[in-house]
């Protein structure tokens, strides 16, 4: 692994000594993947550092509201294997953001009182995950009033979101992806496109996996074991997104690599890889596995030879640079029987409770979750907004 645990944090401190950097953390969503999101969000508000930062929680709800969502953090967890509550009107005043690109403002509207100007922005730390925040949504809003984020840009936001359009470019960029083929809305919607999908799957080789092409965090997964269950699957994944694809099976060791891009503007650089094991009869890393029953093991650093990890952090700065990622990514692999390195998906904002894996990743490595979340603002201040 290179130095990254030289890396240098202060550069989040770009305003006077005075002057606390105001750091609009939003959270929530209109995704299926809104709790997750309110989870990651109360992780990182409990660590950014108020001598340094004034925090405006900023929390959107299920139907795009954007509400001031003050005193929330400490429900925003997973509490004995319960998600927390959802944001909706009730959580806070209604926000609004300037379209006004030289004003960066926040303007809350209580009921029945004159709006107030929360003052300037200096940055957003978006958080959402999945569709209308995580796929280039959010930040072609936020390059309107061009205020600074953290994280990709639409470009590699939208395309690491949606796992057809990532893998074709991958592919395009000599990396190596797994076998898959796509199944959009007007194919599954007729009988002569359900026979080219059977087909298709079976060519693919049961098993395979159906899953949403623009969801994350295990949403609407189906392992699909012969032709009987290949329907419901597609159906129960379609309740995500109308867009799917069919994986075949790669029979491997899963295997995850965190990227950050440096201040400098060199070659990003690599975490320690990390290895998952699912236990407790899941077939694959489901939503439960993941979030709630405690049932993934993790070797962290995973169990690789120098030239095995040396090659996995390579093949995870590749892709990150390949689609043009800026801020942060997780590279997520299989390490076949034969040796080869198979790239199963990148995330452009992966999980970042204290537990998810990328912030592990790099506490291994030597940054901890508080210099990671200064690290991230850090860079994101250091960039330009619009075309770069």
């Amino acid at each position: 692994m290179s130095d990254s645990a030289a890396f240098d944090t202060s550069a989040a401190s770009t305003t006077p000594a005075a002057a606390k950097i105001r750091v609009a953390v939003v959270f929530g969503g209109r995704s299926s993947e809104h709790a997750i999101s309110c989870v990651t969000a109360g992780s990182v508000l409990k660590v950014l550092d108020p001598e340094r930062y004034e925090v405006v929680p900023v929390g959107i709800s299920t139907d795009g509201r954007w509400v001031l969502a003050e005193g929330l953090s400490a429900q925003l967890a997973i509490t004995d294997g319960n998600l927390p509550p959802r944001i909706d009107e009730t959580s806070g005043a209604l926000v609004t953001m300037a379209a006004d690109p030289t004003a960066r403002e926040l303007t809350v509207h209580e009921p029945g009182a004159v709006p107030k100007v929360l003052g300037d922005v200096d940055v957003v730390l978006p958080l959402l995950h999945g569709p209308y925040g995580e796929d280039g949504t959010l930040q072609g809003l936020l390059e309107l009033a061009g205020i600074p984020y953290v994280g990709s840009g639409v470009l590699a936001s939208a395309v690491g979101m949606d796992k057809d359009v990532m893998k074709r470019l991958l592919a395009a960029s000599g990396l190596p992806i797994g076998p898959y083929v796509t199944v959009r809305a007007k194919l599954w919607d007729t009988e002569a496109g359900q026979a080219a999908v059977r087909a298709e799957a079976e060519r693919l080789g049961y098993p395979v996996f159906v899953k949403p092409a623009r969801a994350g965090s295990s949403m609407g997964i189906s392992k699909v074991h012969d032709e009987s269950e290949l329907a419901a699957a597609i159906e129960f994944a379609r309740e995500h997104d109308p867009k799917l694809v069919i994986e075949g099976m790669l029979r491997g060791r899963e295997i995850e690599v965190g990227v950050l891009a440096r201040l400098d503007g060199g070659r990003a650089e690599a975490s320690l890889p990390a290895e998952l094991r699912v236990l407790g009869g899941h077939e694959f890393y489901d939503f439960e596995a993941k979030y709630l029953d405690g049932t993934t093991a993790v070797d962290l650093p995973a169990l690789l030879s120098e030239e095995q990890t040396a090659e996995i952090q390579r093949l995870a700065v590749e892709a990150f640079e390949s689609l043009e990622c800026e801020g942060l990514a997780r590279v997520d692999f299989f390490l076949l029987e034969d040796g080869r390195f198979i790239i199963n998906e990148i995330n452009t904002m992966p999980g970042f409770t204290t537990t998810s894996m990328f912030p592990q990743m790099w506490a291994a490595s030597g940054v901890s979750y508080a210099e990671l979340v200064d690290r991230l603002i850090g860079e994101a201040l250091s960039r330009p907004s619009g075309l770069r």
